[in-house]
């Protein structure tokens, strides 16, 4: 009798039919990573997407990483697996809202975190992420009121590492890392008094200052592998294990849970799984379309990002 291919199997069988390439964040769950072609941050993964042959990018992430890939491979088919997988930054941050500030204050200039829709995206100047916020801001002229978009945490760490004072913030937060509880952290800190904390700029100021080290997700995990350290509490999303576990074997991590779930998970990049992977790569859907204009005007400022060295 002839065994039923693994949803591995199939998955890697449609790969190669519709010449795809497969993308997974950090976040995703070990599965989806284990499979994947490449395995990183958002922007890293969009970069490799353009560095890739293939007519299919399947992206396991959110919604606006997919359009982000979508914007840097505008004549490529781009699928997630769940439509429906969002992010609550993207959510916060309406882009009817933002043109309504342009037109109140044409003369700030508006910086975007990757972590908007593509139509935020669209009405922006400049974007940045969160390894290079600090230098994108530090790239615009003192003299110019800068509007920093969606997230307050990452806009208040960006603010006390740049000392600039012309900086609003918007007031959107990341559900998982803006629910990071200081007493916890402090508790885990007490039970691990050898483990070193790295944390997410996303996290509060109240959490950011016990940390030993702040950074991306990319950052976090480059730190893991360079430290002579064994033992790490950890203020980020769980699913960063896998890489952590790849990158330093036999180290230990602990994670702090936050206050809306009793986890540290994002319930967002959970939605995406092997069985909506395969789908996406046999139907070639959910597909990321956007218009001709969106995806001329989205690129303009993520260009002027990659610029800045």
């Amino acid at each position: 009798m002839v065994s039923s291919p693994t949803l591995a199997e199939e998955i890697l069988e449609l790969k190669q039919r519709r010449k795809a390439i497969i993308l997974a964040h950090h976040y995703q769950e070990a599965e989806i990573q284990e499979i994947a072609d490449f395995v990183g941050d958002s922007l890293e993964l969009s970069r490799k997407a353009l560095e890739a042959s293939g007519d299919v990018i399947a992206f396991c992430g959110v919604w606006f990483m997919a359009e982000t890939a979508k914007v840097l491979n505008p004549t490529r088919i781009v699928v997630v697996p769940d439509k429906d997988a969002g992010c609550s930054l993207v959510d916060s941050c309406p882009a009817e809202h933002i043109r309504e500030y342009k037109r109140r204050n044409p003369d700030h200039v508006i910086v975007s975190y990757i972590n908007t829709s593509v139509e935020v995206k669209a009405e922006s100047d400049i974007l940045c992420t969160s390894r290079n916020a600090v230098k994108i801001v530090n790239s615009i002229p003192a003299e110019k009121t800068v509007l920093f978009l969606p997230d307050r945490n990452l806009g208040n760490y960006v603010k006390e590492q740049t000392g600039r004072e012309n900086m609003k913030i918007w007031q959107g937060a990341c559900i998982v890392h803006s629910t990071f509880p200081v007493r916890r952290l402090l508790d885990a800190k007490a039970a691990y008094p050898e483990a070193l904390v790295i944390a997410h700029p996303e996290c509060p100021l109240a959490v950011l200052k016990h940390a030993d080290f702040i950074g991306s997700t990319s950052a976090l995990i480059d730190y893991v592998a360079a430290s002579p350290a064994q033992e790490f509490i950890v203020m980020t999303e769980s699913g960063v294990q896998y890489s952590f576990e790849r990158v330093g074997p036999g180290k230990t991590f602990h994670y702090v849970n936050n206050e809306n779930c009793n986890c540290s998970e994002c319930p967002y990049m959970r939605m995406n799984t092997l069985e909506k992977l395969r789908d996406a790569l046999e139907t070639l859907s959910p597909r990321v379309e956007l218009p001709e204009d969106i995806l001329r005007r989205a690129l303009l400022p993520l260009e002027r990002m990659l610029a800045v060295k």
